[in-house]
């Protein structure tokens, strides 16, 4: 499944554009959103939703803005390797999304509460929901966390490079509600996200365009949707 080469098409300029606003994406966001979080979530449901738009809106501008040329080059690789994107959308999305639904019946001690707000602000207002979760969400985190973390560790070594990334995103998924609610169960709420990091990681590494793991990152959301009733 996996490719038997590797080239991370990021240049010079865009690796010093894209720590910036890996900087930012990590120390600065996270506390806008938390403002705004605070500011808006008990005025009216239907206007935090559209903050949210525009909040992801503006990282999804930045996120191009910084990653311009790479973004383009990795849409020329989805087309040239578009058997195994396509291969690794689809296997994910099989047994990535089969693994997540099948951890859910597990005993946990807290709900995780993604799906269930993606849900609610799917209900208050479908279009920019669909928006955000179909498409902003999921540039937005596969450029941070494929395209330029993983693609960068993977020059240095493969099995590090998966590691890493897949344990990553699965802990940045549920670290801010142990914090803001203080409690650390939480953090155990990062396994139901193992399968699905693992999957996006296998489609880069196998499929080399962040835009193949955009697509799987959008059918994971669609198919959190779908098992809510949705």
């Amino acid at each position: 499944m996996f490719r038997r080469s590797w080239k991370l098409n990021m240049t010079h300029s865009e690796n010093q554009r894209g720590l910036v606003f890996i900087l930012l994406y990590v120390l600065v966001f996270p506390r806008l959103s938390e403002w705004l979080q605070r500011q808006y979530s008990q005025e009216d449901e239907l206007l935090l939703t559209q903050v949210n738009v525009v909040y992801y809106g503006i990282l999804f501008a930045l996120a191009a803005l910084a990653f311009w040329s790479f973004l383009k080059k990795d849409l020329s690789g989805l087309m040239d390797w578009l058997p195994e994107n396509l291969t690794g959308v689809l296997v994910g999305v099989a047994l990535g999304g089969g693994l997540r639904l099948g951890l859910e019946f597990l005993p946990w001690p807290v709900r995780d509460p993604v799906p269930m707000q993606y849900a609610e602000q799917f209900r208050i207002s479908p279009g920019p929901t669909l928006a955000l979760i179909l498409l902003l969400i999921p540039l937005v985190e596969e450029v941070v966390y494929r395209g330029y973390i993983y693609g960068h560790l993977r020059e240095y070594s493969r099995p590090v490079a998966m590691t890493i990334s897949i344990v990553l995103y699965a802990v940045s998924r549920v670290w801010r509600y142990a914090l803001d609610l203080g409690d650390p169960r939480y953090l155990l709420l990062a396994i139901l996200y193992l399968p699905m990091s693992a999957a996006l990681t296998a489609c880069y590494e196998s499929g080399g365009s962040v835009w193949g793991c955009t697509i799987l990152h959008a059918g994971f959301n669609a198919l959190s949707l779908f098992a809510l009733g949705l």
